[in-house]
Formats: C-alpha cells, sequence, structure tokens
C-alpha cells in the first residue's frame, strides 16, 4: 500500500492523503453539528479539552519521531549514493594504466556502473534488485583478484582496490536495503490510526460560531495528514517524485567515458 501510494504523483497523493480526509473530516463535523446540535456537543467542551492535549501531544510525539526517521534515513541513502560515486571514481583512477589486469578492472567496472543505472534503478523502484547488476558486481571482484595475484607489479594498489570495492558493495547493499521501504507496517497502522483518531476527537466538541469550529477542524485535518504525506513521499527513496536522484553516479559514469 505503502509503495503504490509512494509512485504517486505529488498533487495525486496530496487529494488522497489531505484533502479527501479533510473533506470527510468537514461533512461528518457539519452532520454532527446538525444532528446533535451545538448545545449537546458544547457540554463536552470541558472534558474533552484535556483530554484532547493529551491525544494531540501523543500524535504529535509519534509522527514527529517518524517524520525524523524517515529523513534521517532518506539521507542515508542519498549519503549512499554519493558516497558509491566517490568509491567508483577512485576505483577508476587507481587502475589507471595500459596493463591488461587493469584494464579489465576497468571494463568491469565501466559495466558494473552502467547496469547500475540502467536497471537498479528502475528495480528499487519496485523494491526489488537487478541480478544482472550482482554478476556484474561478481565480475568486478573477479577482475580485483586478477590484479591483487600480481603484488609484485602493483604491491600499494591492491589493497586500496579491494578496500574501494568493500566500499561500493556496502553501499549497493544500503540503498536495496532502504529501497524496501522504512517505516515497518505496524508503525504505519499505528500513523493512520492514530490520525483518524486524533481529528475524530474534535467531533465531540462544539462552538456557538460553527465556521471557526469548522475551520479549526479543517486546519488540524491538514496538519495531521500533511505529515503523513511527508512521511509517505520518502518512505521508499528511489520511488515516486521525491526519490534520490543517481546523478552522482550518472557524474561519474559520463567521466569514464571521456577518459
Amino acid at each position: 500500500m505503502t509503495l503504490y501510494l509512494s509512485q504517486l504523483p505529488l498533487w495525486a497523493a496530496t487529494l488522497l492523503l489531505v484533502v479527501l480526509p479533510t473533506l470527510i473530516t468537514v461533512a461528518i463535523t457539519v452532520a454532527l453539528r446538525t444532528w446533535i446540535g451545538h448545545q449537546n456537543l458544547a457540554a463536552n467542551n470541558e472534558i474533552a479539552g484535556f483530554k484532547f492535549a493529551v491525544v494531540g501531544v501523543i500524535y504529535a510525539v509519534l509522527l514527529a519521531f517518524a517524520v525524523i526517521v524517515v529523513w534521517e534515513k532518506f539521507s542515508d541513502a542519498e549519503y549512499a549514493v554519493v558516497e558509491e560515486a566517490g568509491a567508483s571514481a577512485t576505483l577508476y583512477r587507481l587502475t589507471a594504466g595500459p596493463d591488461a589486469d587493469m584494464v579489465g578492472m576497468r571494463q568491469a567496472l565501466t559495466n558494473y556502473l552502467g547496469l547500475v543505472l540502467s536497471h537498479d534503478w528502475l528495480e528499487m523502484a519496485q523494491e526489488r534488485e537487478s541480478p544482472d547488476v550482482t554478476h556484474a558486481l561478481d565480475d568486478l571482484y573477479a577482475a580485483a583478484l586478477v590484479v591483487s595475484r600480481d603484488d609484485a607489479k602493483h604491491p600499494a594498489i591492491a589493497g586500496q582496490i579491494f578496500t574501494q570495492l568493500n566500499m561500493i558493495t556496502q553501499d549497493r547493499r544500503t540503498r536495496l536495503h532502504l529501497a524496501t521501504g522504512i517505516v515497518p507496517n505496524i508503525i504505519w497502522g499505528v500513523l493512520y490510526a492514530g490520525a483518524i483518531l486524533t481529528v475524530g476527537f474534535t467531533f465531540f466538541f462544539g462552538t456557538k460560531n460553527w465556521k471557526a469550529q469548522l475551520m479549526m477542524s479543517v486546519i488540524l485535518s491538514i496538519l495531521v495528514f500533511s505529515g503523513l504525506l511527508v512521511i509517505v513521499s520518502i518512505d521508499h527513496p528511489f520511488t515516486g517524485p521525491t526519490h534520490v536522484d543517481d546523478e552522482p553516479l550518472q557524474m561519474v559514469f559520463r567521466d569514464f567515458g571521456q577518459k
């Protein structure tokens, strides 16, 4: 469900997650005020106001915590891409030279990076990983082993090559893990239920000025469900309109072609 919502255009997600619940809130508020009357609802204001303060604080803390967590993980995904690009550029420069093993290493690296750009991003958008990219990474390790066998010829380079390869592998694994979604299903259930209950608590209040009451309910609904929209938008860092871009890797790949 969250993957589907993450894939929607931002305007469609806003309509579904913010506008629609707000319209439902307005309809229920008007219906209850007409059916029960503001005098009867006003009798709940004192006790309901105290309880609503507690409910609001609890949900605000939960929502803020979820936003902070997904934003940090989204930033981790961005950093992983940048670090993978940097390790790829370093590895390419470490293997400079006309030797056949170095040429093979650069070709394997170029093939890996090309497949990452053409396959991995498409697969990560669907919470999957590309087996072709995994095979290309295996080939890259095989090329590195060929280089490392000739320690006398490349004594200082072999260790650095595997250091950068290890970084590339870890960064790709980080990307693939975060692409499956950040927020667990149980947390999603609590977030959605909490949003409905928090906004629904406003139905127990009644004011003489019905326009003011309606406006307060609308504002609260927009704030609560906008928070959910933020979480949904970045819960899958490589999916939808708000996603981690592959531009750092694109720049390195273009740099390979100029050498």
